[in-house]
């Protein structure tokens, strides 16, 4: 709470000197008789001990319409938030080399999904999309601010669901033709995969130069430890094994990392490479905070005249110590 006006409060020095006045006239009060023995004989009224309580009510009277002129104010502070959004789409190669197991205690594709939600729950007022590719791509989510459908639409996410293969360049095209409408300050793709591009109409390089004409900057991942891990699948009757090159020996996953380079230096984005979860966590977050949303917060006060809750019980006292002074407690003159 504060005053409008609170010079008014010096207004409050009268009431000591209303009290040595009152008392002042209480000590030289008499009246003169020629006997004083009759009155002696009469007893003094149950109500000689409220005598004061006229001149206490003209006190908290006076103090009360002084508070109300000083214009008592409640003041609350409201915010109004203006942010400068980013469009994010996040693109995941679902392809069958995301199930290598070099990401302990989980492969690929589930480590990342791990990383990619905690990536989303930290983001805020941002729109989020989610591409997902292997021999080809769509989208599994467009840009919202609906963190939650985001989420359940990633945990659908799974190997199988496209023909497995690399597009990586039409993972790409995809991304910025969702991002071409976006009137957001900033246009981000977030490229995770651990492959070569081996399918696809356009390629990679071409994919970025689009996206560098649309103004989308482009982070590129590269998911898998050095040299590559091996690839298990499913065998209809030896359960899970692991796949082989023609000549017997291990097929083993291998990044591209020129060409996801090549797509970052165009894009004025950041190529990075993630050998495990924990080093993929910190990528993401690195990335959250390279594309911050701009926040500005622009506060104003509010003010509330309450000199009514002080001004009519003010007067209320008023009334009662006219309408008490002129009868219970009327003095003689």
């Amino acid at each position: 709470m504060k005053f409008a006006n609170p010079e008014f409060f010096y207004l409050l020095f009268i009431i000591p000197l209303l009290i040595l006045n009152y008392i002042k006239r209480r000590k030289g009060a008499n009246i003169k008789f020629s006997d004083l023995q009759v009155l002696k004989e009469i007893p003094p009224s149950k109500s000689l001990k409220y005598k004061h309580c006229v001149f206490i009510l003209r006190l908290l009277c006076l103090i009360l319409i002084i508070i109300s002129v000083a214009r008592p104010q409640l003041c609350r502070t409201e915010g109004e938030i203006l942010t400068e959004g980013v469009d994010i789409i996040l693109a995941v190669d679902i392809s069958g080399s995301m199930q290598a197991e070099d990401f302990k205690p989980q492969n690929r594709i589930k480590s990342a999904k791990q990383v990619i939600r905690e990536f989303v729950k930290g983001r805020k007022n941002d729109r989020l999309g989610l591409v997902v590719f292997a021999s080809q791509s769509f989208t599994q989510c467009p840009l919202t601010l609906d963190y939650g459908t985001l989420l359940s639409l990633l945990n659908q996410v799974n190997i199988g669901m496209i023909e497995d293969g690399t597009a990586i360049g039409m993972a790409l095209v995809n991304c910025v033709n969702r991002l071409k409408d976006s009137q957001a300050k900033s246009k981000i793709v977030i490229l995770l995969t651990d492959g070569v591009n081996n399918c696809g109409k356009i390629d990679p390089i071409t994919s970025a130069r689009i996206a560098q004409a649309m103004n989308v900057r482009i982070y590129t991942i590269g998911v898998g430890k050095k040299g590559g891990a091996p690839i298990p699948v499913d065998h209809p009757i030896f359960g899970k094994i692991y796949a082989r090159n023609p000549d017997g020996s291990l097929l083993l996953t291998k990044v591209d990392e020129d060409t996801l380079k090549t797509i970052a230096n165009i894009t004025d984005g950041k190529f990075f490479r993630a050998t495990n979860e924990r080093k993929l966590s910190q990528i993401y977050e690195d990335i959250g905070k390279m594309e911050k949303t701009k926040i500005k917060v622009k506060e104003y006060m509010k003010y509330k005249e309450i000199f009514g809750y002080f001004l009519f019980p003010g007067i209320l006292l008023l009334l009662a110590e006219i309408i008490l002074a002129n009868t219970r407690f009327r003095r003689i003159p």
